[in-house]
């Protein structure tokens, strides 16, 4: 019931019980005490009847007595009780016993003619009989007894003497006390109604004003606050209340200036943060960490680790869970509940990545991983390993054979003035070599630290492929490869341009060709006008050979210093220094344009070149 759920209904029914428990235990000692003190109708006429009878048996004979009359009337009244006596013939007689002028009442009002009859016969009658009664209203307020009196000679009956007395039963007196209890329990149960509406006000309306404050603070609004409106207990948890809304309004303040704090942290962070719970799914990342875990769950992973991975896309994988390359590690920090740190190679990039567990009430419930794009780096020391290897190896050579044929010729080995010239020319050829690799070397370092010199004039592209393309005429007949210019019909003009410098660029591109290219193909070369996507005039030139290609693996890294796609360590009769792409970049970038390479295994490569018509 709704009434049973409010504190006003408790209250109500509660207060309703203890005046209902007091009145019921009041009206039972009550009525016991009635019980007890009062007498019940039987007796109080019994009593009357001895009293009439003793009346009745002295009145005819001392009825002239003054004294007598006296006791009689003080007994009486003490009992609030009057006599008359009635002939036999029902006549009235004049006595003064008992009756006062205020109250005079007639044996008619009790008794009937009939029943006086039976009491001139000899009997004693009471007015509680029904078929006796003449006035039922008088009868309900007065008991009646009739008893016969004798004559003066006591030898025949002369009359009825009826005594009369005011009712004084317990029954009665009972149910006077049972109506006055209803009337009693109806004013209480009224007054409890009104007493619990008006604690209505005073303690369930601060209640639901509590109530609802509290409900505003679980939606977010923290500043809401109550008035205090009294100074009791209501009022002290009206105060405590405003007091914890503005602990908890700081307490969420302070939580949210920590949580900006931290997520600013982590979205500056140039490493990619990620949290994940035991299960692998994603609780918490920053921008860096969600775009990894984006792109590395649209590549369908193969079972067994990111090693054997494969490009095909996934659209059914889930977004919001550990990528396949990561789970490894994961599974292992999970069950040893310890921090690891590894390297995961995922298609052209290098990543260093820490996991470390977090815990709950001693249980391992999450992990934490912080992950670095260490790309550069890798490339960077593979560049240092192999410049190393390289130089080395390129220095070697020509030491070993100045070294080798030097003490020949000191040691007189050649037998013949023809063996010592070619051993002497082996000498210079080998120093020549030892000389360009110096010579690129240093132009290298050179454009590394801006301080290359190029000489800028106006550069007529078209006539400038067609020297280039003159120039490789020789070779390109010898090694039975065709060297072919496309040039459009327009005037093709670089307004700022070293051609020397771009001399270079085509001469090392046009060599690679070349030794790259086997007999009875051709090399391409092309030049356009375009636009860049800034919008600038620039000139596109392509070298497009039909060589072996270059592997997808190598292609990055085809322009670092010693980088070979073929990983051999000889140059064969070409004498290459391995410098030859690194300083074509460099000397592009110098005329802020951009060389890149495309190129498919057996099917050539293509090199381009974009200069812009007018530096920057």
């Amino acid at each position: 019931m709704f009434i049973l759920k409010s504190i006003v209904g408790k209250l109500w029914i509660t207060i309703i019980g203890l005046v209902v428990v007091v009145l019921l235990t009041l009206s039972l000692f009550l009525f016991q005490y009635i019980e007890t003190s009062f007498p019940k109708s039987q007796d109080q006429t019994d009593n009357l009847a001895k009293l009439a009878a003793k009346v009745a048996g002295e009145i005819s004979l001392h009825k002239d007595e003054g004294r007598y009359l006296q006791v009689v009337n003080e007994l009486l009244s003490a009992q609030d009780a009057s006599v008359i006596m009635v002939t036999t013939d029902l006549k009235p007689m004049d006595t003064p016993v008992g009756q006062t002028k205020d109250k005079v009442y007639r044996y008619s009002d009790f008794f009937s003619d009939a029943a006086l009859q039976k009491v001139f016969a000899g009997e004693t009658i009471d007015n509680r009989n029904r078929s006796m009664n003449s006035n039922s209203s008088l009868n309900s307020q007065y008991s009646a007894v009739a008893v016969p009196f004798m004559n003066e000679t006591q030898n025949r009956i002369a009359g009825a003497l009826i005594m009369y007395q005011l009712t004084q039963s317990s029954e009665e007196t009972q149910a006077y006390v049972k109506k006055l209890f209803v009337v009693v329990g109806v004013c209480g149960f009224l007054m409890t109604t009104f007493f619990a509406f008006f604690l209505l006000t005073k303690i369930t309306q601060p209640l639901q004003q509590l109530k609802k404050a509290a409900d505003l603070i679980s939606e977010g609004e923290y500043g809401t606050r109550v008035p205090i409106i009294s100074s009791d207990e209501i009022g002290e948890l009206g105060k405590t209340f405003n007091h914890m809304g503005e602990q908890l309004s700081d307490t969420i303040k302070a939580l949210h200036q920590e949580k900006e704090q931290l997520g600013s942290v982590l979205r500056s962070m140039a490493d990619a943060v990620m949290t994940f719970d035991a299960d692998g799914r994603v609780i918490l990342t920053n921008p860096q960490g969600d775009k990894i875990i984006r792109d590395w769950n649209a590549i369908e992973w193969p079972e067994g680790g990111p090693e054997g991975f494969h490009h095909h896309l996934s659209p059914a994988s889930g977004s919001q869970t550990i990528p396949g390359p990561m789970r490894p590690l994961f599974e292992t920090v999970i069950s040893e509940s310890k921090e690891l740190t590894a390297k995961l190679h995922v298609q052209s990039e290098v990543w260093s990545v820490v996991m470390a567990p977090l815990y709950s009430h001693d249980a391992v419930r999450g992990v934490v991983a912080v992950m670095r794009d260490v790309t550069e780096e890798h490339r960077l020391d593979k560049l240092r390993k192999d410049f190393v290897a390289n130089v080395s190896h390129e220095l070697r050579t020509p030491l070993s054979m100045l070294q080798g044929y030097s003490e020949a010729l000191l040691d007189d080995i050649a037998g013949s003035p023809e063996e010592r010239q070619e051993m002497a020319q082996v000498i210079h050829d080998e120093s020549l070599r030892m000389g360009r690799l110096v010579k690129d070397l240093l132009d290298l370092a050179k454009m590394e630290t801006g301080n290359l010199e190029l000489h800028f004039r106006e550069l007529d592209v078209a006539a400038f492929l067609r020297r280039i393309q003159r120039k490789f005429a020789a070779l390109s007949k010898e090694r039975e490869v065709a060297v072919i210019c496309s040039l459009p019909e327009g005037e093709l003009v670089l307004e700022q341009a070293d051609e020397d410098r771009l001399e270079q660029v085509m001469t090392n591109l046009l060599d690679n060709a070349i030794r790259h290219t086997p007999p009875q193909a051709q090399i391409e070369i092309r030049a356009t006008g375009q636009r860049t996507k800034e919008g600038a005039d620039s000139v596109l030139i392509e070298i497009t050979d039909q060589g072996y290609g270059i592997p997808a693996d190598d292609l990055p890294y085809i322009f670092e210093r010693f980088y070979k796609a073929d990983k051999a360590r000889t140059r064969g009769v070409s004498g290459g220094t391995g410098l030859g792409l690194s300083i074509v970049k460099n000397l592009v970038e110098a005329h802020q344009g951009t060389v890149t390479a495309r190129s498919q295994p057996g099917q050539g490569t293509t090199f381009s070149i974009t200069l812009p018509r007018r530096l920057a």
